[in-house]
């Protein structure tokens, strides 16, 4: 991983913590949506700036609008070839959120997922994609309120999107030492400030270090299956641990529900106890998605 200093925005995590600026995400949104947002809450309740400590923790910026409006904001330097899968995850996500809060499925909000993306998804040379529900026969829109948008910062139809996007999107593609020149626009300049103090946080470098240790641990982890029995029963053992203290988080852990999180040796099942639990806003919720 990059050291903190040299990181630039395209980077998750600093891209995360520069967005927890309400002012700094609400103009990117105003930007690439081009309309008007009176008001922005930006989550940070699994934000990995928050969070780093946290196994499958939201890479992602999440953010809802006073009209309810809910927006997902990724960053993305590599291409995956998983876009659009993705997108069709977070608007469901989004959804079963909300549904789950007691909110009836006609009151859905309009969801906005975006990617900005360090390559171009499609091939076609845009700054952005967007896609709409459309119906094959007629062409006609089906009005779901769900849009994805993909920015690139390999497009070359500059008279086709704002100055404002391209400059934004530059800034995106710049490398350490270019992202620090004058790109001529005072949203860049706002986005350059936040990125120079973050650095010059302590707490948050050693947010970022925590990061990268327990990133680097993951990967030796995966090189090193396979090794003998027991280290590989005191990586269950840990995995287990930690979906634990992900849940006691969220509230009371009872000794029974402990017991069979522990007693649980399929590390596969266990990997999925771990991404629930960091994807659930309550025990109750955990259990309900695990069968536990």
């Amino acid at each position: 991983m990059t050291e903190f200093q040299d990181l630039t925005i395209s980077n998750n995590f600093m891209f995360a913590a520069v967005m927890e600026d309400t002012e700094n995400c609400r103009g990117l949104l105003e930007m690439v949506l081009e309309f008007p947002i009176a008001r922005i809450e930006v989550s940070t309740e699994k934000s990995i700036v928050h969070n780093p400590q946290y196994h499958g923790v939201r890479l992602d910026v999440y953010a809802k609008g006073d009209d309810s409006t809910c927006y997902n904001v990724e960053m993305q330097v590599r291409n995956k070839d998983n876009l659009p899968k993705r997108s069709r995850y977070y608007h469901s996500q989004i959804d079963m959120d909300i549904i789950a809060k007691g909110t009836d499925y006609k009151e859905l909000p309009d969801t906005y997922v975006i990617f900005i993306c360090d390559f171009d998804p499609f091939g076609f040379g845009k700054y952005k994609y967007t896609f709409d529900m459309i119906c094959t026969e007629t062409g006609e829109m089906l009005d779901d309120g769900a849009r994805t948008i993909f920015l690139s910062t390999k497009g070359t139809n500059g008279s086709e999107v704002s100055e404002g996007l391209r400059k934004f999107l530059g800034y995106v593609a710049a490398d350490i030492d270019a992202s620090t020149e004058d790109f001529d626009d005072d949203y860049v300049r706002s986005l350059q400030k936040s990125v120079s103090k973050i650095k010059s946080d302590r707490e948050m470098g050693e947010r970022y270090m925590l990061l990268k240790e327990l990133l680097s641990d993951e990967r030796a982890e995966g090189r090193n299956e396979g090794r003998t029995e027991g280290i590989a029963i005191g990586r269950v053992r840990g995995k287990a641990e930690f979906v634990i203290e992900l849940l006691s988080e969220l509230g009371e852990v009872s000794t029974e529900l402990s017991d069979a999180i522990m007693a649980e040796k399929d590390p596969a099942r266990l990997l999925a106890y771990l991404k629930a639990a960091s994807k659930a806003d309550s025990v109750e919720k955990f259990r309900k998605e695990t069968g536990l």
